[in-house]
């Protein structure tokens, strides 16, 4: 294989793999519940075997919710 066909292959390689990269959306957020003392945390995954989910997902960033935007009049 030529050097200009293997740097036009890597180049088209590289933005397939750049454009799957935009299209990826933000894990959710969700309180996670302690099985051993009932302690609740905020986080996008499981910390451990220990966790149970203890919420429906957020949208926002620590389990908030996205904020409306103003209603005009």
């Amino acid at each position: 294989m030529t050097a200009p066909l293997r740097s036009a292959r890597a180049a088209l390689a590289a933005a397939l793999l750049l454009c799957g990269a935009a299209l990826a959306a933000p894990a959710p957020w969700y309180y996670w519940r302690s099985k051993i003392d009932g302690t609740r945390i905020c986080a996008q995954t499981s910390p451990g075997p220990g966790w149970e989910q203890d919420s429906a997902p957020f949208e926002g960033p620590g389990c908030q919710t996205r904020p409306r935007p103003p209603t005009r009049r």
